[in-house]
């Protein structure tokens, strides 16, 4: 049964002049805590719904972070919390970026992303889970279809939403997840004081994008799984990364990716992941050499893996 939108900003008081569960959108609606309802019970934590997956990951620096505090950050992550946490050098925030296969050095805030956006490395968990810092994990690619990190000894747990659990390219999104209650009710907290908060239609369309999780994630990774194997087998390209599961993929080429992206026809060349459509693009022409210059991220969509690879082995095709 779909749950209906309530796009009221304001509610009335009871009768006695208090404030009901709802009064002030801008802190809580009832479309947002459905869905947080939803995805805290896949993840085994209380959620918590943001406007974007960056502001969920500025909530955090707010809510957790002071001058003078060192945050360890995955090499390799998505760059913009790179970008962020390097901007926040004014306001006393110092980053460290680190090879996440090892140990993290010693930090306030360790961050890590499993598997990190694009270079797909995973975390050393046992590492993590033994560091004295709060630990933050990305679980954008992973979904809690393959990682609860909660359960490997993650603090917080943060997506960008807008990704796999939605799935339809069609609602900006953030979320954190928390079982520590203090921690939860400062992130609310920021949320509120901040107005970072999710709408209720993008609260809506994550609420249908979860109903369909599990069985879309799974059709990503066969599919996933196949293509990785064929690029992993073609002349043009050198490297393939993929973890064995989800629906992002990155390989890298020898020469100018350009020709390559802008080949494909049933694939989508532009930005973001986790669609129900497969996209493709450069990465070098954000990130500059923090990333491989032929590196390409290719998000793989539902459709039919024999037709995404005849679009992508003619689009490899020239590059030849």
């Amino acid at each position: 049964m779909t749950e209906p939108i309530d796009r009221a900003t304001a509610w009335p008081y009871d009768e006695r002049g208090e404030p009901r569960d709802f009064y002030y959108s801008r802190y809580d609606h009832p479309t947002g805590v459905a869905a947080e309802r939803e995805l805290g019970a896949l993840e085994g934590g209380d959620a918590l719904l943001f406007a974007s997956g960056m502001g969920a990951a500025t909530a955090i620096v707010l809510a957790f972070a002071q001058p003078g505090t060192t945050i360890a950050l995955a090499e390799g992550a998505y760059f913009g919390t790179a970008l962020l946490l390097r901007d926040l050098a004014r306001w006393g925030i110092h980053l460290v970026e680190f090879d996440q296969t090892r140990p993290p050095p010693d930090a306030d805030i360790v961050w890590v992303e499993a598997p990190a956006n694009p270079v797909l490395t995973l975390p050393d968990w046992d590492a993590v889970r033994a560091h004295r810092g709060l630990k933050v994990c990305d679980a954008t690619v992973s979904t809690p279809v393959y990682l609860r990190a909660l359960d490997e000894g993650a603090d917080v747990v943060i997506h960008s939403a807008t990704k796999f659990l939605t799935g339809h390219h069609d609602a900006l999104l953030g979320a954190t997840v928390t079982r520590d209650a203090a921690h939860t009710e400062r992130l609310r907290w920021i949320r509120g004081h901040a107005g970072i908060t999710a709408g209720p239609d993008a609260a809506s369309s994550l609420l249908r994008g979860l109903e369909t999780l599990d069985v879309r994630m799974r059709r990503h990774t066969e599919t996933a799984t196949e293509l990785a194997r064929r690029l992993r087998e073609h002349t043009a390209v050198t490297l393939v990364r993929y973890p064995g599961f989800s629906g992002l993929i990155s390989f890298d080429l020898e020469g100018d990716p350009l020709p390559v992206e802008t080949a494909t026809r049933l694939i989508a060349n532009q930005t973001s992941l986790g669609g129900v459509r497969s996209s493709i693009e450069s990465r070098h022409r954000w990130e500059g050499d923090r990333i491989p210059r032929g590196l390409l991220r290719f998000s793989v969509g539902l459709e039919d893996a024999d037709e995404l690879w005849a679009d992508l082995e003619h689009a490899l095709g020239v590059s030849r």
